[in-house]
């Protein structure tokens, strides 16, 4: 890892508090998330980190506090420059605050994470479904989502096609 990507994460750890993971060879800083737009807004105007590569969310299930950690992925193109960052949050009343106001394209992958795990972003400006059906009921992303035993919505009829002849050989 470079020492510019470690001092930025230190920088990181002392403004906002929180605590590092590494994995892989890779180091995550985990901030509060009450503290993820500043942190955004420091990566991006005083850190240089022009690029959210991602946001997407894990979840603990049944771990309850946190239950689930939002991932995010930040690219320095001048730099060449990657950091990860996560911020946990609550299963209950899952809430944290947008980052969309820092970075434009956040908004597709807020509404995203929000329509799969439930997780709301507080000041984003159009957060509503965007995979799945507005009166669809649930999170599918979400572990203790239920799985199997559901009426299927789109149905296929295999014994029909079996039952149809081959056409003719010529």
């Amino acid at each position: 890892m470079s020492d510019l990507l470690q001092t930025y994460q230190q920088r990181l750890l002392e403004t906002f508090g929180g605590s590092t993971i590494e994995h892989a060879g890779d180091v995550t800083v985990v901030l509060p998330a009450e503290n993820i737009l500043a942190a955004a807004r420091m990566i991006h105007d005083e850190l240089g980190f022009d690029y959210l590569v991602y946001v997407t969310a894990v979840d603990y299930w049944p771990q309850e506090n946190p239950r689930f950690h939002v991932a995010y992925g930040f690219r320095s193109l001048a730099q060449k420059l990657t950091l990860y960052v996560r911020a946990p949050v609550s299963g209950i009343e899952p809430v944290l605050p947008s980052i969309e106001s820092v970075y434009k394209n956040a908004n597709w992958q807020e509404r995203e994470v929000y329509d799969m795990f439930g997780i709301r972003f507080e000041g984003h400006p159009d957060l509503r479904r965007i995979l799945m059906p507005a009166d669809w009921v649930g999170h599918p992303q979400r572990k203790d989502y239920p799985l199997g035993y559901e009426e299927p919505q789109y149905s296929f009829n295999f014994d029909e096609i079996k039952a149809r002849k081959p056409a003719p050989k010529e």
